[in-house]
């Protein structure tokens, strides 16, 4: 199997090339510098030349807040972008796997999203820009996966756990939003699903995250300092506290039984992947 992976620098699009590589898979894997994907003329010269059968799409703008400021541009990425990478998969007529996020949704309540729940009213500019995205590849193509995750974490790029664990070792207090909601996502255990799903034909919209039930960020990063041995104080804050530029959503909860349902492996839970990510990071205590 050939695979064409965008993206290829950023935290998935890593574990993603790897993970094809461990099962005998061909990975091509393009990024800004090889194939521009808000460039359409590029897109059909790169995807015409690699001849892949198959397309992991996990380049996308994820600056969330600067994409309140950058409307256009960040659109241009996810949804244009997407929308040439679908229209050429149409041509060649090859299946397509899109990484969304749980941002497509309004952010309300405590119900867990579904996977087939409609979209109404995006939370921000990305979100909205993503779900443009999906638009695009229900538009174009009938052979798909939208997987939606949230609360992304992986050895390649920025994340939460880094972030904590920078913080942790310079402050003996730090603040943590405690009012949103969600489980995270390690991209090694989240790659793995994906060549799984290269494998099947069971298409659709999924949801995607670790198991192991639903916690808040201020859970989150104690687990994180208990399990890399730092002692830090950790002050719980509301996201109006907070004040970020982009809303973010109290509701991440996302419904994943719809994988089981399809034949599909859940991924193992948050605490055991935080585990093995702080090893892999050579920073776990615990």
């Amino acid at each position: 199997m050939r695979v064409l992976v965008t993206g290829v620098k950023g935290q998935l699009g890593y574990d993603v090339m790897n993970e094809l590589k461990k099962r005998g898979y061909e990975g091509i894997g393009v990024d800004v510098a090889e194939m521009d994907i808000t460039d359409s003329e590029a897109v059909a010269k790169v995807m015409r030349e690699v001849r892949a059968e198959k397309v992991v799409h996990c380049a996308a703008w994820t600056a969330v807040d600067a994409a309140e400021d950058q409307v256009e541009l960040c659109r241009r990425v996810n949804a244009l972008g997407t929308e040439n990478i679908a229209k050429m998969c149409k041509e060649l007529d090859i299946p397509l796997i899109y990484l969304s996020t749980d941002y497509v949704f309004d952010g309300e309540g405590t119900r867990p999203w579904e996977p087939d729940d409609p979209v109404t009213e995006p939370l921000n500019v990305y979100g909205q820009t993503k779900y443009e995205g999906e638009q695009a590849i229900e538009k174009y193509l009938e052979k798909y996966y939208i997987v939606r995750i949230a609360w992304v974490f992986g050895i390649n790029g920025k994340n939460f756990i880094k972030t904590m664990l920078n913080l942790g070792k310079t402050h003996d207090t730090i603040t943590v939003v405690n009012d949103q909601i969600g489980t995270p996502t390690y991209t090694y255990d989240l790659a793995k699903l994906l060549v799984d799903m290269l494998e099947k034909e069971e298409y659709g919209k999924y949801h995607v995250t670790n198991e192991g039930g639903y916690i808040s960020w201020y859970d989150f990063a104690k687990e994180i300092f208990r399990q890399a041995g730092l002692t830090v104080n950790v002050i719980p804050v509301s996201a109006e506290e907070y004040k970020a530029k982009a809303k973010r959503p109290s509701n991440s909860r996302m419904e994943k039984k719809k994988l089981s349902e399809h034949g599909f492996d859940r991924l193992p839970t948050w605490q055991d992947a935080l585990s093995r990510y702080l090893d892999a990071l050579g920073e776990r205590k615990a």
